[in-house]
């Protein structure tokens, strides 16, 4: 009974904790925002590391090695949580320069979809499918300007664990834009805050970053094999965890 009652009570504070260090940092990024779009993505990576530590989210980081300086990616991660885009600004150094492709709703929440226009953040409608075309040419204008776009290829959560399809829009990034795909495999975020539920449950998660898949000298035409191998990794690096609650469910 204790333990019911906390849980709500816990989360009220970590939200309370949460929105103010929104609202400081969200406004940081926008006075940076006006002078550097890198410094704002900078003061949004604090946020992201703040938020968690309110949370009492430790995260754990493997394969940073694979990571090599001065490399542009398209990055594509496995979608578990709302808590998703904060691991990852986490996990991953300031001085990768991430372009979050991240649903246009967010962009609306103040200080925080302030904040995400400050650092570069692409919205994206998921709803009104004829916009595809300019949020492809705006991802390869960031990727020009020096950014690693980070695309979440399943494009919402799971709710049971297990990994949606794929839409090919990241993909197509990376073709066009000749930039190697970067897997990243989540684990933990829907543990902690599991879609369709406001209940923060503290416990560790891990990011675990795959070794880059080429894309140099593939064409459009290659994006099926790229698509397949690229979500075998996603399903690797997520860890047991993910493949346990897959056979749970069969």
């Amino acid at each position: 009974m204790g333990g019911n009652r906390l849980g709500p009570l816990r989360t009220l504070v970590i939200k309370i904790g949460v929105g103010i260090v929104t609202a400081v940092l969200g406004t940081a990024a926008v006075v940076v925002g006006l002078v550097s779009q890198r410094a704002a993505a900078r003061v949004t990576h604090l946020w992201g590391r703040l938020c968690l530590r309110i949370a009492g989210v430790p995260v754990e980081v493997e394969g940073l090695d694979h990571l090599a300086a001065e490399q542009r990616y398209v990055m594509m991660a496995n979608h578990e949580s709302s808590l998703d885009i904060v691991v990852l600004l986490t996990a991953l150094p300031p001085s990768v320069e991430l372009r979050f492709l991240a649903k246009k709703s967010l962009f609306r929440v103040p200080f925080l979809g302030w904040a995400m226009t400050s650092a570069g953040f692409i919205p994206v409608d998921r709803e009104d499918r004829s916009t595809a075309a300019a949020t492809l040419a705006e991802t390869l204008e960031e990727v020009a300007r020096g950014g690693s776009p980070l695309v979440f290829p399943e494009e919402t959560w799971t709710t049971d664990g297990r990994l949606l399809p794929f839409a090919r829009g990241g993909f197509l990034v990376a073709l066009k834009a000749g930039l190697p795909i970067l897997p990243v495999g989540l684990e933990g975020p829907r543990m902690v805050l599991p879609p369709g539920e406001g209940v923060v449950r503290p416990q560790p998660v891990t990011v675990r970053i795959g070794r880059p898949i080429p894309t140099d000298g593939l064409g459009v035409s290659s994006r099926v094999d790229l698509m397949a191998r690229t979500r075998t990794e996603i399903d690797r690096l997520r860890g047991p965890s993910g493949h346990l609650r897959d056979e749970l469910q069969n």
